[in-house]
């Protein structure tokens, strides 16, 4: 589903340069979570083009490229990356970054290989959001307050991979390496903070 973007009258000398182009692609599967975005990078003055699948984010570029835009990793019918890369073949002055549940060294690589400015762990805010498109040079957007610990991060990778495995608890112990028993019992746990 594509939504056509809903222009935002930007008040004079906001944001990168006044006047410059502020269209912004959000691409998530999560409904709730990109309409509560597409409304706050509305009222921050982006053109906001919303889109929940690879297909729809791609057919979105094509119609017209962004300036920016905001892609989650994991969608319902393939990876962020390969919209990442059409955007980067239709507009390579294209700022954007990759939103992902799932904090992976090996992915954010790929990422910013593929022409990601940044990357940034769910759940990311506006503020988060629009400090990563906006920043200058190298720099990165700054370390959040409350990181994932090392035991979250260390969850979230066993739920990824026992999702992966379609909640198939021998398959994925056998992936990690991890007796049955004890993947269990980790997965019958809350997770931790």
């Amino acid at each position: 589903m594509i939504q056509r973007p809903a222009t935002v009258a930007m008040a004079a000398g906001e944001g990168a340069g006044a006047g410059a182009e502020r269209s912004l692609l959000l691409v998530d599967d999560d409904k709730a979570f990109l309409n509560r975005l597409q409304r706050a990078m509305q009222t921050r003055g982006y053109q906001v083009t919303t889109a929940d699948s690879v297909a729809s984010a791609i057919a979105a570029l094509q119609m017209a490229p962004p300036s920016f835009a905001v892609i989650d990793m994991r969608l319902g019918d393939g990876s962020g990356l390969d919209v990442m890369t059409r955007l980067k073949e239709l507009r390579p002055d294209a700022r954007a970054i990759i939103l992902t549940g799932y904090g992976n060294i090996s992915t954010a690589v790929t990422a910013v290989k593929l022409g990601a400015f940044d990357y940034l762990a769910k759940p990311a805010d506006a503020d988060e959001i629009e400090a990563a498109l906006l920043a200058t040079g190298n720099n990165k957007s700054e370390l959040p307050e409350n990181p994932m610990s090392a035991d979250r991060v260390r969850w979230e990778h066993i739920q990824r991979v026992y999702e992966l495995c379609g909640r198939n608890v021998s398959e994925t112990a056998r992936r990690l390496s991890m007796h049955r028993r004890t993947l269990q019992r980790i997965l019958a746990k809350r997770a931790p903070r």
